[in-house]
């Protein structure tokens, strides 16, 4: 009993921690494409340009249409839950938040699938979209795959958490008759 409540604790913490650190992540790196620019100081600005070409992120250096709608949603319902979620886990045992961290968890985990199909399939070369921004090597597609990889495994193991764990189940109540 007090192993499985030492270990939900622990999770709860980890997930508190993930999501109280994607909200600056979020306000100050993730929206930079899809709000403007003048809304960021040069550093920050300075900061992406950094990442985008030392990492050859080619998502962040010339962001899809469809990247950006994944962004959009990130500022428009993910956002808005990282607190909510911060201040659940945190204080644990808050069994409502099981139904938006499953709608949280696989609202993310479908965004992930081309995120990651695309930095480790996609042709980077001259001729394509991207024109020829991105990773060269397979080395430096893991190591991009490596950077948004939490972002998809987090929300898989919230996900397993919210349907498997006891606690957070739901008993259903059944009048009496």
């Amino acid at each position: 009993m007090m192993g499985t409540l030492s270990a939900r604790r622990g999770l709860e913490w980890l997930l508190g921690l993930y999501f109280f650190s994607h909200i600056p992540i979020t306000l100050l790196l993730d929206l930079q494409t899809v709000l403007p620019r003048e809304l960021y100081p040069i550093e920050l600005r300075n900061l992406m340009k950094w990442y985008t070409k030392e990492f050859k992120d080619p998502l962040l250096q010339e962001p899809p249409v469809w990247f950006k709608s994944f962004l959009f949603c990130e500022l428009v319902f993910q956002l808005p839950f990282f607190p909510i979620a911060t201040y659940a886990f945190f204080k644990g045992g808050c069994k409502w938040i099981r139904t938006p961290a499953i709608v949280y968890a696989a609202h993310t985990m479908t965004t992930l699938i081309p995120i990651l199909s695309t930095l480790l399939f996609e042709d980077f070369s001259k001729a394509s979209g991207f024109k020829g921004q991105g990773p060269k090597t397979f080395h430096e597609r893991l190591t991009l795959v490596s950077i948004y990889a939490p972002y998809f495994l987090i929300p898989l193991m919230l996900l397993l958490f919210m349907l498997r764990s006891p606690y957070y189940k739901y008993e259903e109540k059944r009048k009496k008759k």
